[in-house]
């Protein structure tokens, strides 16, 4: 957590703050959902309240909060009232692992009598050498809060849901899995900044004796695993539970799967945690192929910024923020690409039956994935028995 009670708070405030903009982003998405929707569909969307129909966002809210809460009748009272918080919080948890920007450093300072720092703050809730495990795993137990809310809303539809969600998650973890390990092999860590790191730079690797150098390309894991990016895109819309593969809401059959019991407050959780999990797969996506915070200018590197704004006169401090702004920009751009593609994707494709999504993730993306991971060791193995 920290070397002292500075630090420990610094970083306390950092879980929330990361909390508060996956929050905060939610209503933003949603908006940017309508009016993306009636912009494919040729229509207006919400126009009336504010400007644009932002403040649509804050009437929703309003309207959330104040609407009666209840329990039915045959639920099981505890599991019903705790999945909306289960299914939140794995997202949000997950989120806070993943590295954002680069670090913030603070030089020495004197306060209150004391010597504070030097301070590294890492731009990230938390730090964990084997991050992707911890996130994966953090992951899937959203797929507690999803059975909960099935058995605990004592509805057959809700439990419907959930079994459906339930084995539709299982199914598309296991291609999600394999797809990365790709790039794992390559990269050689599990260390989220040491992958990102290894992208900082121009296309290169060894072919047999030679290096080659590509200057104009990045050294992004999509330049390496494009059937690896693709397997764990479509495996995030599964585990997102969006279209086409929102099976467990299927409004004709199971009138609104897991949920169907809640409203108000306990609703919007799940709305939260829907987009949370949205954000979790487009930051891990972004890590792993497309150079994390990385720009795609392969030679404006951190070290490039720190030289250049160091040159201005700026202090270590000021310099590392604007590296770390910069940065924390060029993320920021790559999210909203993809949570922009999860939009259009949702009003472009039809649902699939369950039974094509089943045998999508095991007959197909699964044998994919598989086969991507043993071409990548067979041939790094050649590469280097030839070196």
């Amino acid at each position: 957590m920290g070397g002292d009670v500075l630090e420990i708070t610094i970083n306390c405030i950092k879980l929330v703050l990361i909390f508060l903009m996956m929050v905060q982003a939610v209503p933003i998405l949603v908006w940017v959902e309508r009016r993306g929707s009636a912009f494919i569909q040729n229509r207006f969307g919400p126009n009336r309240v504010g400007p644009l129909g932002l403040m649509q966002l804050l009437a929703d809210a309003v309207k959330f909060l104040n609407k009666e809460d209840f329990i039915p009748e045959k639920g099981v009272k505890f599991l019903y009232l705790a999945a909306p918080v289960v299914a939140l919080i794995p997202g949000a948890v997950a989120l806070s692992a993943i590295p954002l920007s680069t670090p913030l450093l603070i030089d020495t300072f004197q306060a209150f009598g004391q010597t504070w720092g030097p301070y590294k703050i890492l731009f990230q809730g938390y730090e964990i050498g084997v991050g992707i495990v911890f996130v994966l795993g953090i992951s899937s137990l959203a797929t507690y809060g999803i059975l909960m809310a099935g058995w605990g809303s004592g509805n057959k539809y809700s439990l419907l849901g959930a079994l459906r969600a339930s084995a539709q998650m299982v199914s598309y973890e296991l291609a999600m899995g394999l797809s990365i390990v790709g790039v794992l092999l390559l990269q050689g860590s599990f260390n989220f900044q040491e992958i990102i790191n290894n992208q900082l730079m121009e296309l290169n690797f060894q072919f047999f004796q030679n290096t080659v150098t590509v200057p104009w390309l990045p050294n992004w894991g999509i330049f390496y695993q494009p059937i690896g990016a693709f397997i764990f895109f479509v495996s995030a819309f599964a585990e997102s539970n969006r279209l086409p593969f929102d099976l467990a809401e299927g409004e004709a059959e199971l009138v609104a799967g897991f949920h169907v019991e809640y409203g108000g407050f306990k609703m919007l959780l799940f709305f939260i945690g829907e987009y949370g999990h949205m954000m979790v797969g487009s930051a891990v996506f972004i890590t792993f192929f497309l150079g994390g915070y990385a720009l795609p200018i392969s030679f404006m590197t951190p070290e490039y910024f720190q030289n250049l704004f160091t040159g201005l006169g700026y202090s270590t401090a000021m310099t590392s923020l604007f590296t770390a702004l910069i940065f924390f920009a060029s993320f920021s751009v790559k999210l909203i690409l993809l949570l922009w593609i999860f939009v259009w994707v949702r009003w472009t494709l039809p649902r699939f039956r369950y039974d094509q999504l089943m045998d999508l993730g095991w007959k197909t993306m699964l044998p994919w994935a598989l086969v991507n991971t043993i071409v990548t060791a067979l041939v790094m193995q050649l590469v280097r028995m030839s070196i």
